[in-house]
């Protein structure tokens, strides 16, 4: 049960994450050219999160923090995609650098479920992973959503 809350508490706190980075490019001047400066507050207030739970953590004990050097390397990868994410996310949100501002409705839902079709290929290729026919399906049913995403309304431009 405390799988699923902590599942359930990632989701919200992703999901808020995207919302937020949405929101934040709404705010983006219009003689802006570029966002890097919101992305670096992003990462601050990451770090400041982390440093706060490491403290709370070692205030109550118990704790082994060392880490396998791997361990190490493998997150500092994931930081560099993160963070190339988020600059991403900032120009399709904020209409910088000759992007169009992007509709959170469209961008979300697109980038979020690309990222479970990646995730599956990826753990069934490189990670070796167990990948089942209803997985597979549930894969091509997002792709077909994703198009859906994109086809214009009537009377839509």
């Amino acid at each position: 049960m405390a799988g699923i809350a902590l599942l359930a508490a990632v989701t919200i706190l992703y999901a808020g994450y995207n919302l937020f980075v949405k929101m934040a490019g709404g705010h983006v001047p219009a003689g802006a050219t570029t966002t890097v400066l919101a992305t670096m507050c992003i990462q601050v207030a990451a770090l400041a999160t982390s440093i706060v739970f490491l403290a709370v953590l070692a205030i109550r004990g118990g704790q082994v923090f060392s880490l396998s050097p791997g361990s190490y390397a493998w997150a500092a990868v994931a930081g560099l995609c993160i963070g190339g994410a988020e600059i991403g996310y900032l120009y399709l949100f904020g209409g910088v650098g000759g992007v169009k501002s992007m509709d959170a409705s469209i961008a979300i839902p697109t980038i979020v479920s690309g990222t479970i079709v990646i995730a599956l290929l990826f753990s069934f290729l490189v990670l070796k992973e167990h990948i089942s026919w209803s997985q597979v399906l549930g894969s091509c049913l997002i792709l077909i959503g994703v198009f859906f995403l994109f086809v214009q309304r009537p009377g839509s431009a």
